[in-house]
């Protein structure tokens, strides 16, 4: 893969920049040093994303950069192109962002610092949503779809939740019944849910805090949907703390300081966060450690699937 990495990196003038691989899953990354400083190359898992929708995500992300929203801008190669391909892979290159993870920070802060990072997280995610609404797109715009049918149809964008190999029976019958339901209540909720295009993946891994600012990582799962999933995507991992509802005061209250947003649905979207991961490890099973985290991911859909069976919001 270095031989690769480095053919990438070349169509950029880079071919000779240091590499070191970074990460690997939707795409593998590299961190490019060179005299000129630090970039991200990333080279695309084929077939994960269709060529036109990778071109949109890096013209949306190009766009929230000229917004002032710090995100990794990408870079035009030396042919001018946002994507090139280097020996049958697609590939970009974006600026580096420094700081630290959300996670990182979290893991050393008191209950008080935290809520005030939750609020500034609330607050940076309207301001993100707002300049993709306010962002003219291109006529060839293309991204997933996060809707209802990218949730609960017959081919969610993350698997079929509620036919994971590992589920019990009851397991199995709670998800079908949950997938029933939300689908019910999704039909009825949606003249009323903000929609547009969504980060889709606002855990704590993809906010990086760089010189006060915050930072938004990897948009390979954005596409359009209900902003109240972007929400909720931050908020599930943090069910379990005890100060889980100053954490989810704190984000909501940063929110709504930007602009307005119906959060009655929160607890359906927490729900339908939690099954997609269920979905999202079946392909993943075999990887080292995935049934462990399988077992984490079932755990809780099963609790926030049964407490929102039990009360169901009021439409």
């Amino acid at each position: 893969m270095t031989d690769l990495a480095k053919a990438a990196a070349a169509e950029w003038g880079l071919g000779g920049a240091r590499l070191q691989f970074i990460a690997g899953r939707e795409n593998q990354v590299y961190r490019v040093t060179d005299a000129s400083g630090d970039h991200a190359l990333r080279i695309k898992r084929p077939g994960y994303r269709t060529r036109i929708e990778l071109e949109s995500e890096l013209q949306w992300m190009a766009a929230l950069d000229r917004a002032g929203i710090l995100v990794p801008r990408p870079v035009p190669s030396l042919k001018g192109q946002l994507l090139e391909q280097a020996d049958g892979h697609l590939v970009d290159l974006l600026t580096w962002l420094p700081g630290q993870t959300l996670g990182t920070l979290l893991s050393g802060c008191s209950d008080a610092d935290a809520q005030v990072l939750f609020q500034h997280l609330g607050r940076d995610m309207a301001l993100f949503h707002a300049a993709s609404d306010a962002w003219v797109k291109p006529a060839e715009f293309s991204r997933v779809a996060w809707d209802a049918e990218g949730l609960v149809g017959e081919a969610p964008l993350w698997g079929r939740f509620w036919a994971h190999p590992g589920l019990s029976a009851e397991d199995t019958a709670l998800f079908e019944a949950f997938r029933t339901r939300a689908a019910q209540d999704l039909r009825q909720m949606d003249a009323g849910l903000d929609r547009g295009l969504i980060h889709a993946d606002l855990v704590r891994e993809n906010v990086l805090i760089s010189d006060g600012r915050m930072g938004i990582l990897d948009f390979d799962d954005g596409g359009w949907g209900y902003r109240v999933f972007d929400l909720a995507t931050t908020l599930l991992k943090f069910l379990d703390l005890p100060h889980f509802s100053q954490l989810k005061e704190a984000l909501l209250q940063g929110y709504l300081s930007v602009r307005s947003i119906d959060t009655r649905s929160l607890d359906l979207f927490l729900a339908l966060r939690a099954v997609t991961y269920v979905g999202w490890i079946v392909p993943r099973l075999g990887e080292e450690g995935a049934r462990e985290r399988s077992h984490r991911y079932v755990a809780t859909a099963r609790h926030v699937c049964q407490r929102y069976l039990s009360n169901p919001p009021e439409h």
